[in-house]
C-alpha cells in the first residue's frame, strides 16, 4: 500500500494529509489499461477469468484487477499480469505496448513509478474458438513438444 504526505506548497509548511493507495487500486488501474490494449483478447486465466466475465455480467462490477497481481511499495509498484492475445498480433510489440500503457495510467493517475512489468501470455486467441475457449480454459492453440 502506497502512503505520503502532502504539504501545503512551500518546504516549510506543514502537511496537509496523509493519501493512501490501496495495492488493488493499483491492480485495477493497470487491468484496465491492459484490457483496452488493443490486441489483448483477454486478461487472467481460468478462475479469474471466469469470475470477472460473471461480475461483469451480474454486478456491473468493471473487475479492472482480476488476473493482475501488484506490488506496492511507497513511491513504486510491480506488476504481474497473465493475458491472452489474439492470433497475428507480434506478441513482442504487444508486451511493449501494454508495458507503455500501464506505466502511463499507473504513474499519471497514482504518482507511484512503475519499475517492473511483468507480461506472462498464456495462449492465443484464435477467432472462432471463443465456444470452446470456455469448456477448456486451459487450452494452448500451438504446442512444441
Amino acid at each position: 500500500m502506497a502512503e505520503f504526505e502532502t504539504s501545503g506548497g512551500s518546504s516549510g509548511e506543514k502537511t496537509r494529509g496523509r493519501t493512501t493507495i490501496a495495492d488493488g487500486v493499483v491492480a485495477t488501474i493497470a487491468g484496465i489499461a491492459i484490457r483496452e490494449t488493443e490486441g489483448v483478447h483477454s486478461v487472467g486465466r481460468g478462475a479469474s477469468k471466469a469470475i470477472g466475465a460473471v461480475a461483469g455480467r451480474v454486478g456491473g462490477s468493471s473487475g479492472g484487477g482480476r488476473g493482475v497481481k501488484v506490488e506496492v511499495g511507497e513511491k513504486q509498484t510491480a506488476v504481474d499480469v497473465d493475458i491472452e492475445v489474439e492470433y497475428g498480433i507480434p506478441i513482442h510489440e504487444l508486451a511493449d505496448t501494454v508495458r507503455t500503457h500501464v506505466t502511463d495510467a499507473v504513474e499519471t493517475m497514482t504518482g507511484l513509478e512503475v519499475v517492473e512489468i511483468n507480461i506472462n501470455v498464456f495462449d492465443v486467441h484464435i477467432p472462432g474458438d471463443d465456444d470452446e475457449d470456455d469448456e477448456d480454459s486451459g487450452r494452448s492453440s500451438a504446442r512444441v513438444r
